[in-house]
């Protein structure tokens, strides 16, 4: 997600700063060209404009969004992981998808933005959809998600923003603790194939009685 560099960054103040399960790393933060709508202090992410006037329109309800991201990798191998500031988890590089903005454009956006890497996108690793997620302040979200394998051509690994407290590249076979799914998602990228992993539950129950 866009947010700021962290010489741009505001304290925040007020009830939400010292929230029980407030964020590692510091005090919460905002940017001040990017308002923290719908705020939480576990879910404490800057929330792009067009989700917050669609929140404003729909309140709570489910709303569907797409996203991209990267499996970043070097020269020699490693990859780009950042340590999240709301929930302390290492993760890959990506975000929210703009409205009309091509997803490859948003994950090395995404990417940039979030730790100073520029990234040029090599292949299109998986297309999958979310569980559905529910924040801590009550918005129900459920996500398209976008991933590209990606090869770094230049700029320095860093915090760069203020969703992470760290950004580093790591070994393959030295990787911090990560889910699952983030497991599974480099996996996908460093198989040595171009084809991009999807779900698909098959004609007759896509179709029912017409296939």
């Amino acid at each position: 997600m866009r947010c700021c560099r962290r010489s741009q960054v505001r304290r925040l103040s007020g009830p939400g700063r010292n929230r029980p399960g407030a964020r590692i790393g510091g005090p919460l933060v905002a940017c001040d060209n990017f308002p923290l709508a719908g705020f939480d202090s576990v879910a404490g992410m800057p929330t792009p404009e067009f989700v917050t006037g669609l929140r404003a329109h729909i309140g709570h309800d489910l709303l569907w969004l797409s996203t991209a991201a990267g499996v970043v990798l070097d020269a020699d191998g490693r990859v780009l992981l950042g340590r999240r500031s709301d929930t302390g988890n290492w993760g890959l590089p990506g975000g929210i998808i703009d409205p009309g903005e091509e997803p490859a454009d948003a994950a090395v956006r995404e990417i940039y933005e979030e730790t100073g890497v520029i990234a040029v996108p090599e292949a299109l690793v998986a297309v999958s959809v979310s569980g559905v997620v529910t924040y801590p302040n009550g918005d129900v979200v459920q996500y398209l998600e976008v991933l590209f394998r990606c090869r770094a051509t230049g700029g320095t690994a860093r915090v760069n923003d203020c969703e992470s407290v760290e950004v580093s590249w790591h070994a393959l076979d030295s990787l911090p603790d990560l889910d699952a799914r983030t497991l599974k998602r480099i996996s996908q990228a460093t198989a040595g194939t171009d084809r991009a992993a999807y779900a698909f539950s098959g004609v007759a129950n896509v179709l029912g009685p017409v296939a």
